[in-house]
């Protein structure tokens, strides 16, 4: 069986971490099986799908490296839609209901005053022909309902392992709206019939919508894919994200100057048995990837690390890899390998050039200190220059340690932290540190 798997964001936001997730696990496991990994744009919703957000899904994925192969869009699909729900009415397996959304939700405060579950009753299976006459000539239009088995679904979930849901604890679910807009579950399995889908994985969320979607796969004559449920994203705190998903957009992050593979690097990792280390390659995370090794917990995603991740992947990025990113910034090799260990985005590197080759307002709290040092900086500067400056300064003033190497740092670049004074001195140059040794801005 050739694998076939699926993303299906709704362009109705902008993707986020959590759909992230979600898309870059069924992208690995399609390319690590050489199966197909297709793109399906969710716009029944036409009131709230806009161009601007699929645009922007588009570039999000092509951003963080996750190509796919087919595309669809289930907006140009209507009329086979109607066509599955005109066989799902045929086969009495999609039936009317007129009740309002006042009525049901009186009828679901009911039944939890009476400790019930608030499972929709049925009622509508009840109605006769004169009723249903009646109600329209009312001006009421009707919802449709698929009619659920009230038996148990099983199946073998490739990360949940055996799966049961009691489709008779769950209300028949709404597959057409009363305004005649088809909600999400029926065209979402008319899609995976036709489109061939082999593997749905998704979020652990989803569950009890599975039990509901294998029955109407059935109905529709498909078989139903192979199902994996993974475990939901939380923050640090082990609280949901929902309040943060602003912030923690791929736009955003993209903005802020995180890396497409320091995002992908977490993410792949994120609820697994393995260590999360960065990883530019996303071929070679398709080669780690298996569903043994997902776990049930919820995965937390901290921000911090997503920070560090950022951090390593220049500290281990050779300049070839990032000199045509940094158009309009002077740099070379020899800069790019001293500071490289310092920055934790790109837009740090500027910076750090600025501290070496533009002007700095010096720190300088001794300035007799400091002048003493300009008078020892070496005419040629080389790795051995700064050992020679401190130890002829630590003979002359006596000075060591923190309250040698400190106020020199201070006054070359006027920070307190930053790469070893050892590589940055031969960068300053001789005329530069003894300019601002003695307290001049250069």
């Amino acid at each position: 069986m050739s694998v076939k798997v699926r993303f299906a964001p709704s362009p109705t936001g902008k993707l986020h971490v959590g759909n992230v997730r979600a898309a870059l696990w069924n992208w690995l496991f399609a390319r690590k099986s050489g199966g197909t990994f297709v793109l399906r744009i969710d716009d029944t919703d036409l009131e709230r799908s806009t161009q601007a957000f699929e645009d922007g899904i588009r570039t999000d994925l092509a951003w963080l490296g996750l190509t796919y192969d087919e595309t669809m869009r289930q907006s140009a699909r209507f009329d086979r839609y109607a066509e599955a729900a005109e066989g799902l009415k045929t086969a009495g397996l999609l039936y009317p209901c007129y009740e309002t959304a006042d009525e049901l939700d009186r009828k679901r405060k009911i039944q939890r005053a009476r400790s019930l579950p608030p499972v929709y009753d049925r009622a509508a299976l009840s109605l006769t022909e004169q009723q249903k006459t009646a109600f329209e000539a009312e001006g009421r239009k009707p919802h449709w309902r698929f009619k659920l088995s009230q038996g148990q679904v099983k199946w073998t979930d490739l990360i949940r392992g055996e799966t049961v849901v009691d489709t008779a604890s769950v209300s028949d679910p709404v597959l057409i709206r009363a305004d005649g807009v088809f909600l999400y579950t029926l065209p979402s399995c008319v899609d995976d019939i036709d489109l061939a889908i082999t593997h749905v994985m998704r979020g652990e969320d989803h569950v009890t919508n599975t039990g509901v979607q294998i029955e109407i796969i059935k109905a529709l004559g498909g078989t139903p894919p192979q199902f994996a449920h993974h475990s939901l994203l939380v923050g640090a705190d082990g609280q949901g994200l929902s309040k943060r998903l602003g912030s923690l957009s791929i736009e955003a992050m993209r903005d802020d100057g995180i890396e497409p593979a320091a995002i992908t690097s977490l993410l792949a990792k994120l609820g697994t048995a393995d260590p999360v280390v960065p990883q530019a390659d996303l071929m070679k995370q398709a080669e780690s990837f298996d569903f043994d090794r997902l776990g049930r917990a919820p995965a937390r995603f901290d921000n911090t690390e997503l920070e560090a991740l950022n951090a390593k992947l220049f500290h281990e990025t050779d300049f070839e890899a990032v000199a045509e990113r940094l158009d309009g910034v002077e740099i070379n090799a020899d800069v790019w390998n001293a500071i490289r260990g310092n920055i934790t985005r790109l837009k740090d590197v500027a910076d750090w050039v600025e501290v070496i080759s533009g002007e700095v307002d010096p720190v300088i709290d001794d300035q007799a200190f400091a002048d003493e040092a300009a008078g020892l900086v070496p005419d040629t500067l080389d790795g051995d220059s700064w050992a020679v400056l401190t130890n002829a300064l630590k003979e002359k003033t006596g000075a060591k340690g923190k309250k040698l190497f400190m106020p020199l740092r201070l006054a070359l670049t006027g920070r307190e932290r930053g790469p070893e004074m050892a590589v940055l001195l031969p960068l300053i140059g001789a005329e530069k540190a003894r300019a601002r040794l003695r307290g001049e801005r250069a």
